[in-house]
């Protein structure tokens, strides 16, 4: 119970490690790194004494005896679940808060959460991060804002685990927005580059107009657990349980439900908001790991777990008919995929699969599939860190800070044997081949899908997972297979102003001087050290064995047993449909086909080669897509530009005519008021005042001189008539 009862510490540690690297960093013989390293370390260190803890409470919990139809009590009641299978705990979160302020019958203030969905992403954020740190080490050797980099690394993650463990919906927005500030401060890292800083605002900006949305929606829990209870409150179990309640009417859970949904469409890149999230490849890469594999990205999807009573109750998702988040979900998937194909960027590749593959857990929401769809969360989060890090690798040691496939990369499998076979098993994982943990995961989603009777968006998944396995595999055969086609160590990259994410070639040119001057010139691509290549192993053998954890054909429910919501559901909102063996060999099979037909596309050499040189209509569709379905256009050119030319015009207007002036007659009355002071006060008050002083003590002077004589006799007489005058007035006063 112990770090249960202490998982404040867990996001505290890191905070602090921010302050002291800002403070003492450079000062420090590894500039700050160790701090970082050795504080992320110690909050995995106690997210795994909370995690070992919760699954022992879990465990030791006493079967209720009897299943649960309906609503469960929440506010950290211990209450008794039985699933269809006969799942059985007695639990509850641990819950500890501290209350600021309390007014009206309204509370603000601060605590934490504790249960199977915090403390399993806590496992995952400070696991990732940690490796991350680790990697940054030589990653980011000789980088110019080193130190800075490792703070801003600190307070990323402590901002992550802040909105974890948040046991308030207002907590949980401040740390909602900590983590998109430091998104903001990361991605902009090399900031020189006018494309790096224009990611960063796009990608703080575009996410500021889903938390609108979001913001929006925290107001309105308050309310809904007003309308529920009598009494308003931002507690998480409260709000989870009012939606249930069943006393709030449809439409406005609905509302706050879709309120808090945008929120969900901007962090976490889905349709239409999802163009940031390629552009913020700007940042380092291991900003990128983080950013897409336990923080950021992420963050939409624990919300729409952490409220899913609120979604499940507004959108209807137990009858079944297409709901927002099951729609906008399923249509990232596809839009994703497709925008991977025509990326040469082999990190905006990766981008577009963190895309689609947060559509699915988006859709598993929507379809009902909470466990399906946080097991996803889970996998993915070590198998797109290992993609994201192993393309690092393949820049830093490979293709000389170049992120360009086609350019700068080719054959590199023989010169970095390590990196090839962690992303190989990575992707595999991606694409959901058996056994890796990318199968068990997506496979839960898509029949969750089929058995509760969305049928149309386990196509969608099965199309998707075609699509990611077909540009994984061109990801693969440009990268590591056939010519090396790299140049020298030097070589300034081309840029075409449209490839954000490739100017970190340019913001890294100086690492890779400083890189060769500590460990000697290359000229042909080599493997990197230990601490990238470790970090990759260790995420690969996570992306092998992590999905075993949730194995239903093996009776291995672990993931399920421990880590699902236990107050606050019902028991029919989480759907656990039984393991499929035909649907998973068909979904299977149909990765494999994407993998066949890219490799004889790619390979091979068959199929229509340059058909887009060839075809007007293929030519077209090539251009939608490498414009990226002109939604960039839209929105930076037509609503931006827009609305930026009215306002800047009037804010000129009002600057000419309003401000100018108010400062110009400002101007012109403080000369007035100078004039008259000069004028009236100074000339004829203080100077008259002073004249005059002077005058008078003239007369006085020239009263005294008649008494200076200069004559001794005549100081004699004054003095005598002084004594008798002075004599005279003793004997009278006597």
């Amino acid at each position: 119970m112990f770090f249960l009862d202490h998982a404040w510490l867990v996001p505290l540690i890191p905070a602090v490690s921010f302050v002291a690297i800002l403070f003492f960093g450079k000062r420090l013989p590894r500039n700050g790194a160790e701090l970082g390293v050795v504080s992320v370390g110690a909050s995995f260190v106690l997210s795994c004494g909370a995690l070992i803890g919760w699954v022992q409470r879990v465990n030791d919990a006493k079967p209720a005896g009897s299943a649960l139809g309906g609503m469960v009590h929440a506010f950290g009641q211990s209450v008794g679940r039985l699933g269809a299978e006969g799942h059985v705990a007695a639990v509850s979160p641990v819950v500890h808060h501290l209350t600021w302020w309390r007014s009206g019958g309204i509370e603000f203030g601060a605590g934490t959460q504790i249960d199977g969905l915090a403390v399993m992403m806590m496992f995952v954020v400070t696991l990732i991060s940690f490796l991350v740190h680790v990697y940054s080490t030589e990653y980011m050797h000789g980088d110019r804002r080193f130190t800075y980099f490792f703070a801003a690394l600190s307070l990323f993650t402590a901002s992550m685990l802040l909105l974890v463990v948040a046991d308030n919906t207002l907590q949980l927005l401040v740390g909602w927005e900590l983590v998109g500030l430091c998104s903001f401060m990361l991605i902009g890292h090399w900031w020189e580059e006018k494309p790096n800083s224009d990611a960063a605002l796009k990608a703080f900006l575009t996410t500021r107009t889903g938390d609108v949305g979001l913001t929006i929606g925290v107001i309105m829990t308050f309310f809904l657990v007003q309308r529920a209870t009598g009494s308003g409150s931002f507690n998480i179990l409260a709000v989870n349980s009012a939606a249930l309640s069943g006393h709030v009417g449809h439409s406005f859970v609905f509302w706050c439900a879709l309120a808090l949904f945008i929120g969900i469409i901007g962090k976490s890149g889905q349709f239409p908001l999802h163009t940031w999230l390629p552009d913020a490849m700007a940042g380092p890469t291991p900003v990128s790991a983080l950013i897409h594999a336990a923080t950021m990205v992420v963050a939409g999807v624990y919300l729409g777990a952490r409220l899913f009573p609120v979604f499940w109750t507004g959108f209807n998702i137990h009858d079944g008919g297409v709901n927002p988040m099951a729609l906008i979900g399923g249509i990232t998937i596809i839009i994703g995929a497709a925008l991977a194909f025509v990326q040469d960027d082999i990190k905006k590749v990766l981008a577009y699969s963190t895309i689609s593959q947060l559509g699915y857990m988006v859709m598993g929401l929507g379809v009902g599939a909470w466990t399906a769809a946080v097991f996803h969360l889970f996998t993915h989060a070590f198998f797109k860190a290992n993609l994201f890090l192993g393309a690092g690798s393949v820049s830093h040691s490979g293709a000389h800070h170049s992120f360009d496939m086609k350019k700068d990369m080719g054959g590199l499998r023989k010169y970095m044997p390590i990196t090839f076979a962690t992303f190989l098993i990575g992707s595999l994982a991606l694409a959901g081949i058996f056994p890796l943990a990318g199968f068990w995961s997506k496979d839960e989603i898509l029949v969750t899908a089929n058995a509760a009777n969305y049928k149309f968006f386990f196509y969608v998944g099965l199309v998707g997972a075609f699509m990611t396995a077909a540009y994984m595999t061109r990801c693969i055969y440009l990268t590591f297979f056939g010519e090396y086609r790299g140049g020298h160590a030097h070589a300034a990259p081309e840029l075409d102003g449209t490839a954000h994410g490739a100017v970190e070639d340019v913001a890294d040119a100086h690492l890779a001087e400083v890189a060769e001057a500590a460990h000697g010139h290359h000229d042909e691509p080599h493997e990197s050290n230990g601490l990238i290549t470790v970090p990759l192993i260790v995420l690969t053998v996570f992306s092998v064995l992590a999905g075993f954890i949730n194995a239903a054909p093996f009776h291995i429910e672990k993931f399920r047993d421990w880590f699902e919501p236990r107050v606050a559901f019902p028991v029919s909102t989480i759907v656990h449909p039984a393991f499929s063996w035909p649907k998973a060999i068909i979904s299977v099979a149909i990765a494999l086909a994407g993998f066949a037909v890219a490799y004889a596309y790619y390979w091979l050499g068959l199929g229509p080669q340059r058909l887009a040189e060839r075809n007007p209509l293929a030519r077209a569709g090539k251009m939608f897509l490498v414009k990226k379905y002109y939604l960039d256009d839209l929105y930076e050119k037509v609503i931006v530009a827009g609305i930026k030319g009215p306002i800047a015009n009037a804010v000129y207007w009002v600057n000419q005519h309003i401000i100018d002036n108010v400062l110009n007659y400002t101007g012109r009355g403080a000369k007035a008021l100078g004039e008259m002071t000069y004028e009236y006060i100074d000339q004829g008050v203080i100077d008259g005042a002073v004249n005059g002083l002077a005058a008078g003590t003239g007369e006085a002077g020239g009263a005294a001189r008649q008494l200076q004589t200069g004559r001794l006799q005549f100081y004699a007489l004054l003095l005598v008539l002084a004594v008798g005058l002075f004599s005279l007035a003793l004997w009278i006063a006597s």
